[in-house]
């Protein structure tokens, strides 16, 4: 009896299996959404039949998709909604994009914009404009006398630094409430006077998610649940672009985020699977039933959660971050801005343990962020034991031996955000802690030794997992320009693992991805560079010549897609 034929077959390849072996391969065919066999090319050429659809890989390497364990990948579909100021270079410049969106704007009507500067880190701002300040609200009042206007600041983990900026005319201070002796909110709010003491529309902030944006300006347009819906699509296929084929939300997704996720998946749309941790809106409440609430939501919520290969949601977010700012924010709620979780997930510390037993209780797996949790974790585990559970510590940056052996015994999962903690600051946490301790920064190596799962992580900025990789494989830091502790530097082969089989442990779905082996998912991706052989930095600039998930092409890079 013969072989059934393949629906898709990627030939003339370097196969990069990342199975047990290590093994490589020629060729690879897919039957439905599952990979059939891999080998050699003339024993898959054997399973092409008349409708067989050939990818030519044209001798380059193919991996298993890859998997974001920290993506935010919605927001990347967001930022073309509003209107751009790259590229403006004076506050001539910004005033002219200003005038010329009022042209055709209704009076009356909203101008809304991205921030001054250039994505995706807004470097230098305002030093980027020749005046080296921003516009005025008197002359934002001139470019739009009918309007109220309205320049965000940018969300500030993609620059990681402070502070965060934002301008508003008069109008558009007046309809969010603020005025000549409008005293802020929050501490972290400066509302900027001249020497008169009047407003001058510049609004700086001192924390990285924006507080005014959220507490004062609501009442301006924000994205809609079609600008998710169609963002999230876009934004997929960029991911897609850099061979990312699924991703993890452990940062907590709210309910908008939720629903724009069930309608891609519902329109058939998606193409990249998706793992969602929910975002709950305690609300800053103190009294609340834990253990009632958590054993409501057990039946959605616990073990692997809801859902099918494309699209899950199970687990929760949790924090401690119950202040001031976050509850202003979530004034705005079921608003979330740019960041699609909710701002009043925090616990109060003082139940935090009861909070946390209770989950474990419920099988409601938690994802945290930092190794600050371990204590916490532990203390959990000697009531009710999470070992194996795969609770998820995300943002890993400095860990002592003492952690390490934690995370090891409690059998958590960590993802990485190497863009922060090796790349922009690195150089940072080697001044603060000393050469004593420099191998604690980012401490993969060990991590990895102590038998700890890694999954590497994007945080969105930017969007391609090939510069995580660069930076556990070089540890490179951007300003010091040398290496972060290199000594816990990965292979080549080891950092590849963490960013397909790491990511896929993450989710518990190792025995469906991770790997191109028979059985599983056919998600794959045909690269523009070799990621074991060429030059190092080279790994960061690798992106998709063609990317597979589940059998069919979604993306090719210079067609459609």
């Amino acid at each position: 009896m013969s072989e059934p034929v393949a629906d898709l077959i990627v030939t003339n390849a370097r196969i990069i299996t990342v199975d047990a072996a290590d093994r490589t391969a020629e060729a690879v065919a897919c039957r439905g959404e599952r990979i059939a066999a891999v080998g050699s090319a003339r024993d898959i050429h054997g399973l092409a039949g008349e409708r067989t659809k050939m990818v030519d890989a044209g001798g380059r390497a193919v991996v298993p998709g890859l998997i974001d364990g920290h993506a935010h990948m919605d927001r990347e579909g967001l930022k073309s909604v509003f209107p751009s100021l790259e590229g403006c270079r004076s506050v001539r410049d910004v005033l002219d994009r200003i005038e010329a969106l009022v042209k055709d704007a209704a009076p009356g009507e909203w101008i809304v914009t991205m921030p001054v500067g250039d994505p995706p880190y807004y470097w230098n701002v305002p030093g980027c404009l020749k005046e080296n300040r921003f516009p005025t609200r008197r002359e934002l009042d001139e470019a739009a006398p009918d309007n109220p206007v309205y320049i965000r600041s940018i969300w500030g983990f993609w620059r990681h630094e402070l502070p965060l900026e934002s301008v508003a005319n008069s109008r558009a201070l007046e309809l969010a409430g603020i005025g000549r002796d409008t005293e802020p909110e929050t501490a972290t709010i400066e509302f900027e006077r001249d020497g008169a003491g009047e407003l001058t529309g510049l609004i700086r902030e001192t924390t990285y998610m924006p507080v005014a944006e959220l507490g004062y300006f609501h009442v301006a347009p924000g994205f809609t649940h079609e600008d998710r819906v169609g963002g999230l699509t876009r934004a997929m296929r960029i991911y897609n672009s850099t061979a990312t084929t699924s991703v993890l939300e452990e940062h907590g997704a709210a309910q908008e985020l939720i629903d724009a996720y069930r309608a891609v998946h519902a329109a058939g749309t998606a193409t990249a699977r998706a793992r969602l941790v929910f975002s709950p809106p305690w609300g800053g409440a103190p009294d609340i039933d834990y253990a009632k609430v958590l054993g409501e939501w057990a039946g959605w919520l616990g073990g692997l959660g809801e859902g099918d290969d494309w699209f899950r949601l199970g687990g929760m977010f949790t924090d401690t971050n119950l202040n001031a700012d976050a509850l202003f924010r979530a004034t705005a709620a079921p608003y979330t801005g740019w960041s699609g979780f909710n701002y009043d997930t925090g616990v109060p510390e003082e139940r935090m343990i009861e909070f946390m037993t209770e989950a474990a209780r419920c099988d409601i797996r938690l994802a945290v962020i930092g190794p600050r949790f371990l204590d916490l974790f532990e203390e959990v585990d000697r009531k009710v034991p999470i070992a194996g559970k795969r609770w998820i510590i995300g943002h890993l940056d400095v860990m002592d031996d003492r952690k390490i052996r934690q995370a090891a015994d409690l059998g958590v999962v960590m993802t990485t955000h190497t863009n922060r903690y090796i790349y922009k600051h690195g150089h940072v946490l080697r001044d603060e802690l000393g050469p004593a301790r420099e191998d604690d920064i980012v401490p993969l190596r060990r991590l990895l030794d102590a038998g700890v799962s890694i999954g590497l992580a994007t945080d969105n900025v930017p969007t391609t997992l090939f510069f995580p990789v660069w930076h556990v494989v070089s540890r490179w830091n951007m300003f010091s320009e040398d290496r972060i502790a290199p000594g816990q530097a990965l292979s080549r082969e080891e950092a590849l693992r963490c960013a397909t089989m790491g990511g896929a442990f993450l989710t518990f779905d190792e025995a469906s991805k991770g790997s191109i082996e028979a059985g599983k998912l056919a998600d794959m991706a045909v690269l523009s560079d070799d990621p074991l052989t060429c030059s190092e930095t080279a790994l960061r600039d690798i992106v998709a010549e063609t990317t597979i998930v589940g059998g069919k092409i979604v993306y090719e890079r210079g067609g459609e897609g």
